[in-house]
This record gives C-alpha cells, sequence and structure tokens, in this order.
C-alpha cells in the first residue's frame, strides 16, 4: 500500500488532535493504525520526526504491543479462538477451512485483495460459548464450518 499525500495530512491531523504530545504516543498509533489498517513505516518515521522522538522508540512500541500490526490487514478481521475449550470443540476446523477457501496459512493471514484478515487467538474469555469468532468486532459463539462460511459469505455479499 502506498502512502499517498492526504494520508500524511491525516496523520498530522492525528498528532494535532493529541497536542503533539511524545507521551501520547500509544493512542497516536492506535489512530492511525485505524486509518491505514496496519503502522507503515514511512508514516513511524514521520510520527517519530514530528514527535521530535527517535524512530527506535515508536518502532519499539509499535512491536512491543501485539494490538499493532507492521504488515496491513483486510477490511474484515476474523479472529478465531484456539483456547481449550474452542480448541476441543474444533475451533481447528473453523481454522482450516478458512485458510483452504482464501489460500491463507499461519504466516500468510491476509487475503491478497485486502478483504479479510484471519487471526487466531489464545482465548477470547467466552468458553461456554465455545468455540467463538470475532468478527469485526461482534462475538459468535457456538460456531460451526458451516456458521462461519455463512457468516464470511454475508460479508462477501454486503460488500458487493
Amino acid at each position: 500500500m502506498k502512502t499517498e499525500v492526504n494520508d500524511f495530512e491525516v496523520v498530522s491531523k492525528i498528532l494535532k488532535n493529541n497536542a503533539n504530545d511524545p507521551a501520547k504516543l500509544i493512542p497516536i498509533l492506535q489512530q492511525v493504525q485505524e486509518h491505514f489498517r496496519y503502522l507503515p513505516e514511512n508514516v513511524m518515521a514521520y510520527i517519530a520526526m514530528s514527535l521530535n522522538i527517535p524512530p527506535s522508540k515508536v518502532y519499539g512500541v509499535a512491536t512491543f504491543f501485539a494490538h499493532f500490526t507492521l504488515t496491513p490487514k483486510g477490511k474484515n478481521i476474523i479472529k478465531i479462538c484456539d483456547g481449550t475449550a474452542c480448541h476441543v470443540k474444533r475451533s481447528g476446523d473453523i481454522i482450516d477451512r478458512l485458510r483452504e477457501k482464501f489460500g491463507l496459512s499461519n504466516s500468510k493471514i491476509t487475503t491478497d485483495d485486502g478483504f479479510l484478515t484471519v487471526e487466531t487467538v489464545s482465548c477470547l474469555g467466552v468458553c461456554g460459548l465455545a468455540p467463538v469468532i470475532v468478527i469485526n468486532d461482534e462475538v459468535h459463539g457456538e460456531m460451526t464450518v458451516e456458521k462461519t462460511m455463512a457468516l464470511v459469505d454475508k460479508l462477501k455479499q454486503e460488500e458487493k
């Protein structure tokens, strides 16, 4: 993804809304990631320069917290719990089917067209609803491969 001039205007506005305060680096990065769906390297350098802090500090924060990503994510994000309760109730089958359908793997989690990112998580904290998936921050419990694929198909239809 190429960073455009208007993207830097968005970043400048985010910085201004946070008073160009280096102490607000985490909220700044969160807002930037919300715009880009990841943290581009050139934008992190711009943030460092604008806040007058070392680029290594920005990079360190961005790589320390699991919430941040340095690679683009898809428009839709599916998180699949693979904790003990979900795993026992076959969340692995859901993971396998999504990866198979979209040509994904452990290392390739986003579709080439940027439609979908599939992530596995250790626990979502709702074990009583296992297996659980989260699609764009919406929790779905007692999932099956069929139910999951129906939700993904619905996303595809909504995009059209």
